[in-house]
């Protein structure tokens, strides 16, 4: 049986499509984004503490902060990276299961990721990271439907046209009036 789509949900469907990688391509994606996020911002943080945390003198606050800055930040990314892999993993695999890709993968995924790498530290511990990560999930996703809807209403829709034109009258030939 042919489904006829809508011309808004075909187009819907061709940014959703456009959006994100592929499954197997999205876990190595998210997997490189996290790791860039987590050096960067590990990077900037180590930076302010291993001046703070160095002896006094210039010289040795920089020395400082940039030995806080080696040994740090690609350890804080590997762990951006590990919760991105595996978040990308779970919500891949909900994908395929559930057969469509909507907000409550992410935010299961999220719950999900919270509570394996909580795992080694008893169940209190992985209910904990289980809520923290679907209610962090959720209010990032719950953020993004908010910020599209108040996008989408601000895009000008164009000037609006009557439903039916009025039909234009034919041109009068011979007649004298309409030079007067």
């Amino acid at each position: 049986m042919t489904r006829y789509v809508s011309s808004e949900e075909h187009q819907k469907n061709k940014m959703e499509e456009y959006a994100r990688e592929p499954c197997p391509w999205r876990i190595v994606d998210d997997c490189g984004g996290a790791f860039t996020m987590g050096a960067i911002g590990g990077g900037i943080f180590q930076s302010v503490k291993g001046f703070r945390n160095a002896p006094s003198g210039m010289n040795h606050r920089m020395r400082g902060s940039m030995t806080a800055i080696r040994t740090r930040a690609p350890q804080l990314g590997g762990s951006f990276a590990v919760w991105g892999g595996l978040f990308s993993m779970i919500d891949c695999g909900l994908v395929k299961v559930r057969g469509k890709e909507d907000p409550w993968n992410s935010i299961t995924s999220g719950a999900m990721t919270g509570a394996i790498l909580a795992a080694r530290n008893g169940p209190v511990a992985i209910a904990g990271s289980a809520v923290m990560g679907g209610v962090l999930l959720a209010l990032i996703e719950g953020a993004g439907i908010l910020l599209t809807r108040f996008a989408s209403s601000q895009i000008p829709t164009g000037p609006q046209f009557a439903e039916e034109p009025a039909p234009m009258s034919a041109p009068g030939f011979g007649d004298y009036r309409q030079y007067q």
